[in-house]
């Protein structure tokens, strides 16, 4: 059976290599050139987050996922397991059925995983994306039948392995329509700013991809002026000061009896919570950066759902962390953390100007990962060395490294969740941990739910990460709650789920 279907696989290959496409032929031959290394989808995932918005921002980050998989299975697992011969890179039949000798393992494609793979990734995050991305998928892996690297059963075996590893990624990042709505925090009073009369807000220029043919800041502040024409509407330019026009937008709107505004991503929004409650202001929160974390669990996806909410007076009161070290008191919306990825923040914040976001990003894990150690901590009388400490302005979902949405805004909780470095090949525990999907039952990964931690000494640890941004940290450090003390402006149609009870 397997040699009549290696036959069939073999007389296939030679049909489709022989077939006159005339001026395809060329493209194909291109096309497979183009998909080497990968580059082809890193190209298709920098257009899909600089055109696609917050949807294809995901989908980009969710394809590449799904290729790095798809690749180091295909390339490093099943490619040595099987050592298939490839045809001869000739393209005239006759030839490569005279001289027909191993090249390289053909089985499977790992083009073609790749590309499925992208495609797959993509498709589970936006199915019209997907859509979209689907026919040069095809053509990669068409294209490596017609130039002779691959046989057609090589070409759907990686197909097949590429869709796999894309539906594998769910185990480790659900996807945004999983998510279920969080629970509403009590409503608490606000005033309704008709036209945005009182409102202050400042737009980031500096959040978000930064692509050219996304929305300026200044398209972005028109934007706003349209939607609330009464508003006092601001841009902070790259060689603004964020905090100072934050504090100055705060005190005029103290002044008209309003509310302080902003519009960017998460670290901009910690920014104006820590004015907002300091001056007693409600917030009025406009996504504008690359996830908006924040202003998605709020239930304001748009620009116009914070303008409803803002003309409406609808408000409800949500949870701030705090965390204190001894050198500052630290206010996080979202998340704080503590060990790698704050080193992992700061190298790419170094050079995220020059080249990019998310360039700067993968430079920084390609420097640090090799040689990362844990961080050494003390709490209760032990010392404890730490690849992560995690710990979530409220209660997250799912369970692992990647959590993506909260239960709830006003639970009381601290999430924490430590990745213990200590424990006996703590370093290749947690990497086949994540790769297997089980985090959530290694040994090296604890997690529980607290209304306030305490260490005594940061030890080695210089830097912590709170709401994305990463800034020095030295001493003892206390992380606790502040129940309901942000007022935040929030659509009605978000506050359709009763509220949760606050967890004393």
């Amino acid at each position: 059976m397997t040699a009549r279907l290696d036959a069939l696989d073999r007389a296939l290959f030679d049909r489709i290599a022989a077939a006159p496409l005339h001026g395809t032929a060329t493209w194909l031959r291109t096309l497979s050139r183009a998909a080497d290394h990968g580059l082809l989808w890193t190209g298709t995932a920098a257009v899909l987050g600089a055109v696609g918005g917050r949807t294809g921002r995901r989908a980009a980050l969710r394809g590449l996922g799904s290729l790095a998989l798809a690749s180091a299975t295909a390339n490093t697992v099943a490619k040595h397991a099987t050592r298939r011969p490839r045809p001869l890179l000739d393209p005239v039949p006759q030839v490569r059925r005279l001289l027909r000798q191993p090249v390289t393992t053909s089985f499977p494609s790992g083009h073609s995983a790749s590309a499925a793979a992208f495609a797959t990734g993509v498709a589970i995050e936006s199915p019209l994306l997907g859509a979209a991305v689907a026919p040069l998928a095809a053509a990669v892996a068409l294209s490596r039948v017609y130039t002779g690297a691959h046989y057609p059963g090589d070409v759907l075996a990686g197909t097949a392995l590429g869709a796999a590893a894309a539906a594998a990624t769910l185990h480790w990042w659900p996807r945004s329509c999983d998510a279920p709505p969080p629970a509403a925090p009590a409503r608490r009073p606000a005033p309704a700013l008709p036209q945005g009369r009182g409102l202050s807000v400042v737009v980031n220029a500096g959040s978000g991809n930064g692509s050219p043919v996304a929305p300026g800041p200044e398209d972005t502040a028109e934007t706003l002026r349209t939607l609330l024409p009464e508003a006092d509407v601001r841009v902070c330019g790259p060689e603004d000061d964020l905090a100072k026009m934050l504090t100055e937008a705060a005190d005029r709107a103290a002044r008209a009896g309003g509310a302080l505004g902003v519009c960017g991503g998460d670290g901009s929004v910690n920014l104006a919570a820590a004015l907002a409650v300091e001056r007693t202001l409600p917030l009025a929160v406009f996504p504008g950066g690359t996830l908006n974390h924040f202003a998605l669990d709020l239930g304001a996806a748009t620009h116009q759902d914070t303008a409803e909410a803002v003309q409406d007076g609808s408000a409800v009161g949500v949870d701030l962390a705090l965390a204190t070290d001894d050198s500052a008191r630290r206010v996080f919306v979202n998340t704080f953390s503590l060990g790698l990825y704050p080193e992992l923040v700061h190298r790419r914040e170094k050079l995220e100007k020059r080249i990019g976001k998310w360039p700067a990003l993968a430079v920084a894990a390609a420097t640090l990962l090799p040689t990362a150690e844990p961080v050494t901590v003390h709490a209760d009388g032990r010392t404890h060395r730490l690849w992560l400490l995690f710990a979530g302005n409220g209660a997250y979902e799912p369970a692992g490294v990647t959590p993506t949405h909260r239960a709830a805004l006003a639970d009381g909780q601290l999430d924490v969740r430590v990745v213990d470095g200590s424990a006996p090949l703590a370093r290749t525990r947690l990497v086949a941990a994540l790769l297997t999907g089980t985090l959530h039952r290694s040994r090296v990964y604890r997690t529980t739910r607290l209304r306030a931690l305490h260490l005594d000494s940061l030890g080695d640890a210089t830097r912590m990460a709170v709401d994305g941004e990463s800034v020095p940290a030295r001493g003892a450090l206390h992380l606790s709650k502040a129940h309901a003390a942000l007022v935040v402006y929030r659509p009605r149609a978000a506050q359709s789920v009763p509220p949760a009870a606050p967890n004393h």
